[in-house]
């Protein structure tokens, strides 16, 4: 079957090799397109991947769509032509403006959609309640331009919807690595036995590893309370090193730097980075996509993983409920389903 999958993260393009892997897809019938975003360490961590990718078969193709309108057009344009004759399409973020412009625009009778972090909890969500596809963390903005840009996304949202939806007589499918189930969709289990196979089983040291996230980024989080938190767990854990998520600013990083934590900037997505090298014995994290991934990745090692939530103090005035809501319940399943330690920052 010619298969074509659309990817925009790092992650989504471990999570298409993991299905690959996992389906034993042959390599001849699978292209990996990338659409490239703007943000450089994302860039960076994609040309990583994609290599691997590469060396493990797969022909991956690059696309830059975000260069401004002419830039999207051309896009569309050349993918509606790549696209043609495809049978199955697989796709990392059904979130995705530009993604769902191009699902609306394919006629390929399957569609996968292959993990996208916790983001695939709230696609799980709203598919059920039969919801637009929206971001847990959007925001309305005023304003007419804005308010017309919303209407447009939920007309293509919608579309989208109708063009996935059993009754269409699209065959639907879910590749996750999360406890979710999807009605009338099948749902294929990630497991990691690609990285797990791939990359060797890391020399655990004592001590601790903080993952970041990009909350304070997103508007979701308070810097400085944030940094409070953070400060507050490596003065409780001897945290030596912080692994930064790939969109956090510099100037967050310098002041994370100033704890006197040595922060690391990983060249592939942390499923990859933390088999690579030492890893603490103690690894904390926010509640995000790897309280989810790396008990699978590093099932094979005496790594521990702890959960640190975020204080109610922390959010911002314009955070939603649905935020507080989400993230909750990102930490609450990963402790349930892996018994996950909590700590307090």
């Amino acid at each position: 079957m010619r298969s074509s999958a659309l990817v925009e993260s790092p992650a989504q393009l471990l999570n298409v090799v993991e299905w690959a892997h996992q389906a034993g897809e042959p390599r001849d019938d699978l292209t990996v397109i990338v659409l490239a975003p703007t943000n450089e360490a994302t860039r960076r961590q994609l040309r990583a991947m994609s290599a691997l990718a590469r060396e493990d078969g797969l022909e991956v193709l690059w696309h830059e769509p975000r260069l401004g309108g002419a830039a999207t057009a051309r896009t569309v344009r050349s993918l509606a032509s790549e696209l043609s004759g495809v049978e199955r399409l697989v796709i990392g973020d059904p979130f995705s403006g530009v993604l769902q412009v191009v699902m609306s625009i394919s006629r390929a009778p399957e569609v996968v959609i292959v993990d996208d972090g916790t983001a695939t909890l709230e696609f799980a969500r709203q598919w059920v309640a039969g919801e637009h596809l929206a971001r847990w963390h959007s925001v309305a903005t005023p304003g007419h331009r804005r308010q017309i840009s919303h209407f447009a996304r939920e007309q293509i949202s919608g579309s989208v919807r109708r063009r996935i939806s059993p009754e269409s007589g699209c065959r639907l499918a879910l590749f996750t690595s999360l406890d979710v189930e999807l009605p009338r969709a099948h749902v294929g289990r990630n497991t990691f036995a690609w990285v797990r196979s791939r990359f060797p089983v890391p020399e655990v040291k004592l001590g601790s590893d903080l993952i970041g996230t990009s909350l304070v980024e997103t508007g979701v989080v308070d810097a400085d309370a944030y940094l409070g938190g953070v400060a507050s767990l490596v003065e409780q854990y001897a945290v030596d090193r912080y692994f930064a998520h790939r969109k956090e600013s510099d100037a967050k990083l310098a002041r994370i730097e100033g704890l006197g934590v040595t922060v690391v900037r990983p060249d592939l997505p942390l499923e990859i980075a933390a088999r690579l090298g030492v890893l603490a014995r103690r690894v904390i994290s926010f509640p995000s996509t790897v309280v989810h991934t790396l008990p699978l990745v590093l099932a094979d090692t005496p790594a521990e993983l702890l959960v640190c939530d975020i204080d109610d103090r922390w959010y911002t005035a314009g955070t939603t409920p649905n935020s507080e809501r989400f993230l909750g319940a990102v930490s609450a399943s990963a402790r349930s389903r892996f018994g996950l330690a909590a700590v307090a920052c």
